[in-house]
């Protein structure tokens, strides 16, 4: 009898059902971590992700099992803890609570400021467009290419909310790639901007942006909110939600709301959705040749998206007689305000007094409001 127990221990545990996919995806996780912590990319998305990918991938912990029928007693037994996180991030409503925190986070004062700047967010968006023609070559049907496409905004809501719609089964795939590039700017982003552009051009000192008035901060999203739900009702909830939070910023009554939403709702939300999405990336969804196609896809995209962004800053550049610094560019796409920082870094390397910060949110803000166009575009043609 104790020896029977014994085996029967053994055999419930996770060390007896450990196969080579498991311990492949626990590293992978580990080196996630690793990046996250000792590197420090992104840390805020990148730990909860990894750890989300580490509990899935433990076998027997069952922290994503869904609710099941107990043979026995005839009862419902509760699902994992994980299973009911997720269901936030499968019923699309962690990305729009997402964009509220971004909202609140943001300011579209220099995008006011400087309206030209919403080309550099739109030639960021090429890459969504180049991702989902590979994806319709490498054989993914359109809704699933659509999906896979928005990856090249670098812009993970988003990534999600149009992956929850048209390609469910793809969506570990797609949320992992579209986070980890995302956390991965500082990395792919300089070597792109140091090719298209020169020394010169990269020590262009920019003019100091004019102020803009409290009401024309507190019209610009209402005015975005219905002018976009109008064209394209698809979408409204991820722009509506971004244009909400940056309201609550605005107003001077609903500064605490403000608070909130950019701190504790944002802090809380952020957990939800990295450790969901992180958990669905299991063995048996994650390790295919679709996955791998999915990253590589991701990657070039969001190349292709840096690349058009500088190149665009190029030619506004040679427009404006040498006032626009085309590393600007760069910032075209979604991922605030990283990219932003990144611009601003690479340029102080070539001329310590430049300041490109708030000149590169002005695209890095429309690269925000770009991509969720471009997945409002997506939605209403192949959602049904």
């Amino acid at each position: 009898m104790f020896i029977q127990s014994i085996t029967q221990f053994i055999a419930d545990s996770g060390l007896a059902q450990l196969n080579f996919g498991y311990l492949l995806m626990i590293l992978i996780a580990c080196v996630l971590l690793y990046l996250g912590i000792a590197k420090g990319f992104e840390p805020l998305l990148l730990i909860p992700i990894a750890f989300g990918m580490l509990m899935v991938n433990l076998p027997a912990v069952g922290i994503t099992n869904p609710e099941m029928m107990n043979e026995v007693t005839g009862k419902m037994e509760p699902g994992g803890l994980l299973y009911y996180i997720g269901k936030g991030k499968d019923l699309g409503i962690y990305p729009p609570l997402v964009f509220i925190g971004v909202g609140a986070m943001t300011d579209f004062g220099p995008l006011i400021a400087n309206p030209k700047s919403l080309l550099l967010g739109a030639a960021a968006q090429i890459g969504i467009f180049v991702a989902f023609l590979g994806a319709l070559l490498l054989g993914f049907t359109p809704e699933q290419a659509s999906a896979i496409g928005i990856i090249g905004g670098a812009d993970g809501p988003t990534s999600i909310f149009v992956a929850t719609k048209l390609a469910p089964d793809l969506l570990g795939a797609i949320a992992v790639s579209a986070y980890s590039y995302m956390a991965l700017v500082p990395v792919i982003q300089p070597p792109i901007m140091k090719m298209f552009t020169t020394p010169e051009t990269r020590k262009i000192k920019m003019e100091q942006l004019r102020p803009v008035s409290s009401t024309e901060k507190i019209v610009f999203p209402i005015v975005v909110t219905i002018s976009v739900s109008l064209l394209l009702p698809s979408a409204g909830t991820l722009v509506g939600m971004l244009m909400f939070g940056n309201l609550l910023k605005e107003v001077a009554a609903t500064n605490r709301l403000a608070d909130v939403a950019s701190n504790a709702m944002m802090s809380t939300i952020t957990i939800l959705l990295g450790l969901s999405v992180g958990a669905s990336t299991s063995a048996e969804k994650f390790l295919s040749m679709q996955t791998l196609g999915i990253l590589a896809l991701g990657l070039f995209a969001f190349i292709i998206g840096t690349t058009t962004g500088v190149l665009f800053g190029n030619i506004m550049c040679k427009m404006s007689g040498g006032k626009v610094n085309p590393l600007i560019g760069a910032a075209g796409v979604s991922a605030v305000p990283m990219a932003a920082r990144v611009v601003q870094k690479v340029g102080q390397k070539e001329n310590p007094s430049n300041f490109l910060l708030m000149h590169a949110m002005g695209p890095n803000v429309a690269g925000v409001i770009g991509s969720a166009i471009a997945a409002g575009v997506v939605l209403s043609i192949y959602a049904h």
